[in-house]
């Protein structure tokens, strides 16, 4: 009896009860998979971003360049003679392909070796005695401010004077052009040590040798840097004067005798030539240098 009443009383499902369950159920479902998939964004290194960037901005002016040559476009500036830049890619694959233009390259760099590492130990050896000692500087700075507004092309006649051979005078030209960036920035670095890090290590009993090897050298790195960055570019526009006058390989006479010869796709190859070097010897610059300052890296948090 009490059994017939239980049945009775339990009522068939109906359609929206069923809809109901199943909409909560699915609900359920996703709240579970979303709690237990977590969703994963792609992040884009800074690196690739930045050199994007870089590779866009060159693609742009590559494109302005091929419209301005296309189009002869002759307001203020005239483009009429500039060779487009498929030509240019050709010339260079042209060039590529003959043992005289490696030559070129090769005699440049060599010329540049020899001034850059030069100028770079002569330069920090007088840039650190300039910063530390005053009758050094007062020795040394009236030579440096007199001889260093001089350009590299109005040293190569006094040059080709008292150096036996053009190949000296050319050397000595280019170590010229990286000295004086490299002796101003060492000094600058040298002045900006703080006092403090001086006596803290004078307190602690170090000698002058020892504070001008521990304090001083390492606080100055990363002038001394800079100023071997900006002394490579400056000995390259160095080198390439003196070959311009006086040389008979290199990058520098390459291009000047695409000139005198009316070769403006060669004009171009050397130039794209010259900057690539230039580019190329400024970041292996900083690629040497990057391991003596790490402790610089690891303060910016990079």
């Amino acid at each position: 009896m009490s059994t017939n009443k239980l049945v009775a009383n339990i009522s068939p499902p109906t359609k929206s009860n069923v809809e109901a369950n199943v909409s909560a159920l699915s609900t359920a479902e996703d709240s579970d998979n979303e709690t237990t998939i977590p969703q994963k964004s792609i992040q884009v290194p800074d690196a690739v971003k930045r050199w994007a960037v870089r590779g866009f901005a060159i693609c742009l002016a590559i494109a302005l360049w091929h419209y301005l040559t296309e189009t002869d476009f002759n307001r203020v500036l005239n483009f009429e003679n500039v060779p487009e830049p498929w030509r240019v890619a050709v010339n260079f694959i042209q060039h590529a392909q003959t043992v005289d233009f490696y030559l070129h390259i090769l005699v440049s760099m060599k010329r540049i070796l020899i001034g850059y590492v030069a100028a770079t130990v002569l330069g920090i050896i007088v840039g650190l005695l300039m910063g530390r000692f005053r009758t050094a500087e007062d020795i040394c700075i009236p030579y440096i401010e007199v001889l260093r507004p001089i350009p590299a092309v109005a040293w190569i006649p006094l040059a080709i004077l008292i150096w036996p051979t053009e190949e000296s005078s050319i050397i000595f030209i280019t170590f010229l052009g990286a000295f004086f960036p490299i002796v101003l920035n060492t000094v600058q670095g040298v002045e900006a040590t703080p006092e403090i890090l001086v006596r803290a290590a004078r307190s602690l009993g170090a000698t002058n040798v020892e504070i001008f090897w521990h304090v001083v050298f390492p606080s100055a790195l990363p002038s001394i840097a800079s100023g071997l960055a900006i002394g490579m570019g400056v000995s390259w526009f160095s080198l390439l004067a003196g070959e311009i006058i006086s040389g008979q390989y290199g990058i520098g006479y390459f291009t000047w005798n695409a000139y005198s010869l009316i070769k403006y796709t060669d004009i171009v190859v050397g130039m794209l030539i010259i900057g690539g070097l230039g580019t190329f010897s400024t970041y292996l610059i900083r690629l040497l240098t990057r391991p003596m300052m790490r402790w610089q890296a690891l303060e910016a948090g990079r």
